[in-house]
């Protein structure tokens, strides 16, 4: 089982979101202020650490999406994986999109069979979402979980085969 996680406002956050409530958290990132953008300063949104290494403990393979696109930003990209280490997220491919793609077409092209996003509250909500954009034929082979942005998944259950019935 292929279980992929969108890093940015799901799995990880902005340093200064770190004490702040939920909406105050979507307001940083709605405006912009300092820090929303230092990618390497990132920190785990809540336990998601340990919620993620439970579920390769159960045998699933973890990959992530990163919110950055194109050759650009692959320092951003670089950023993520130094985050991802820093805090003992478990190993896993980080996935981008290239100039030309939306997240759709990585998560066609990759395929996981369960989707971890976040609602993107703060960049214009279903809009930004990545699973209502994937073809419908392909739909039906994707779990799609949908958590609140920046309120992490620490409630979602810790046996990735339970996440295939799992409902938001």
């Amino acid at each position: 089982m292929k279980v992929m996680v969108f890093l940015h406002g799901t799995a990880t956050m902005h340093r200064s979101a770190v004490g702040k409530s939920r909406e105050e958290r979507v307001r940083q990132s709605r405006e912009r202020e300092e820090g929303v953008l230092d990618y390497k300063t990132y920190v785990p949104v809540g336990d998601a650490v340990r919620k993620i290494k439970s579920w390769e403990d159960n045998g699933a393979q973890i990959v992530y999406l990163s919110s950055h696109k194109g050759k650009k930003e692959e320092r951003d990209v670089e950023n993520d994986k130094r985050v991802l280490e820093k805090y003992g997220f478990p190993a896993g491919p980080v996935y981008f999109r290239g100039r030309s793609e939306q997240y759709k077409d990585v998560v066609e092209r990759v395929l996981p069979d369960v989707l971890v996003e976040d609602d993107c509250e703060s960049i214009g909500g279903e809009p930004e979402m990545t699973y209502p954009r994937i073809r419908p034929d392909l739909k039906s082979k994707i779990k799609s979980i949908v958590v609140k942005e920046f309120s992490g998944i620490d409630h979602l259950p810790d046996n990735p085969q339970e996440l295939l019935t799992y409902k938001d």
